[in-house]
């Protein structure tokens, strides 16, 4: 099993910034790519953006292209989410999850946190 905690998330007024961490325990050799989502009220969960395992890959949701950076540190088992120019409908409770190298599958997630952007 692998167990994913993020934080940093809070209020922020628009064109702000917050940073967002997912810090990973347990199997941790057991995933690779891992990804941000969001789920905003009455809406669907959306993908964020999403990181290979070394990092060389990089992937956007076009909504967050150019504002948002994701990056990786798997000496800490930590993943980012730089979030610059928020916009209030960014507003979500942002979720970190993880692939599982076997099933390819996005197969574990944190409880997420709150991100609000107010106008």
């Amino acid at each position: 099993q692998v167990q994913l905690v993020e934080s940093g998330g809070g209020l922020v007024q628009a064109g702000g910034s917050l940073r967002l961490s997912c810090a990973a325990s347990g199997r941790t050799f057991s995933v690779g790519k891992m990804g941000w989502f969001r789920q905003a009220p009455g809406k669907e969960r959306e993908f964020v953006a999403a990181i290979s395992w070394s990092g060389s890959s990089t992937y956007y949701a076009d909504s967050v292209k150019g504002r948002f950076t994701i990056s990786r540190d798997n000496a800490k088992n930590t993943v980012y989410l730089q979030m610059n120019s928020l916009k209030p409908e960014d507003t979500a409770v942002y979720l970190c999850a993880a692939q599982s190298l076997v099933a390819g599958t996005y197969s574990y997630w944190g409880q997420g946190t709150q991100v609000t952007v107010s106008s």
